[in-house]
């Protein structure tokens, strides 16, 4: 499965190899605003020498379309050859399904080969994805907190601890809690595109760091030093769009089944900012006549 070069192509066919030059631009924009082919059987593709005006006038109306709509139409190749116009939010399951199964038939394999052309589109219009990179410099956590049996979830605890905090409230009576220090004096860099494996031992403040690198931390915490974002601090901007702390308690309903699960979770999620880099990409490529 490869997007085909369109670069210098002439025709009007869907169906076939691809060869020869055309004027202007003639790449499908469909969803990823790309001309996919897989092992031979060509789903969204573009013939050279074809004798059927009907396509080539389909798709010279399609290529007429706004960025936005071309991003979400195309023409499908079914397994008999005919061209069918579709918009992608029209699609069933079914059709998806069936989409899918030959695009992708080997999974590992058909994945790398669409990312890596995916890459090269992006490459050759000069498209420079967003990185981030994460720094903590001189990072310091304290808490807080009762130690001993007096930290234990006891209902005479739980009485007291409440007795205390309202006599302190009153100033009336010290606090008996000790300041615990979670993480002290910690620095690093979190280049972009890098796995990053964070290890140490039980209750060492591994979920503290991550909690403040998410900007997640419980604001009772008493945290000096500096969480950045390419340079932003945490109050600059909102960072539960940039990052996320999956806790490794994840809760599930269980009258869910695994699918349902997924695609709830994918519907949640949403495209973000690849669907504005995709409707980029369709502009660059059709000024850029590719």
């Amino acid at each position: 499965m490869e997007p085909a070069n369109l670069g210098n192509l002439r025709g009007s066919s869907l169906r076939g190899s691809i060869s020869g030059s055309r004027r202007g631009s003639v790449s499908l924009r469909a969803n990823s605003n790309s001309i996919w082919r897989n092992t031979g059987v060509e789903i969204f593709s573009r013939s050279a020498r074809d004798e059927d005006d009907e396509e080539a006038l389909k798709w010279a109306a399609l290529e007429k379309l706004p960025t936005f709509d071309r991003l979400r139409k195309g023409l499908l190749f079914g397994s008999q050859g005919a061209a069918a116009e579709i918009d992608i939010n029209d699609i069933g399951y079914q059709e998806r399904k069936n989409l899918l199964e030959r695009l992708v038939k080997v999974a590992d394999e058909d994945n790398e080969k669409f990312l890596l052309k995916l890459k090269n589109r992006i490459d050759r219009v000069g498209i420079d994805l967003p990185t981030i990179e994460v720094r903590y410099e001189n990072l310091n956590i304290e808490a807080d907190a009762y130690v001993g049996s007096r930290g234990l979830p006891t209902f005479i605890n739980f009485m007291t601890n409440f007795l205390e905090t309202l006599l302190n409230t009153l100033h009336i009576l010290p606090s008996s809690k000790r300041q615990i220090t979670i993480l002290k004096d910690i620095s690093g860099i979190i280049k972009p595109c890098r796995m990053t494996l964070l290890l140490g031992p039980p209750s060492s403040g591994k979920t503290t760091l991550l909690l403040a690198l998410a900007g997640k931390l419980d604001s009772s915490l008493k945290v000096t030093g500096k969480v950045s974002y390419n340079g932003h601090e945490l109050h600059e901007f909102v960072p539960q769009r940039t990052a996320a702390y999956i806790s490794q308690h994840d809760l599930h309903i269980g009258e869910m089944t695994v699918r349902e699960t997924l695609e709830f979770s994918a519907r949640c999620q949403g495209v973000g900012s690849r669907y504005e880099m995709l409707a980029e990409l369709s502009r660059r490529e059709q000024a850029k006549l590719i």
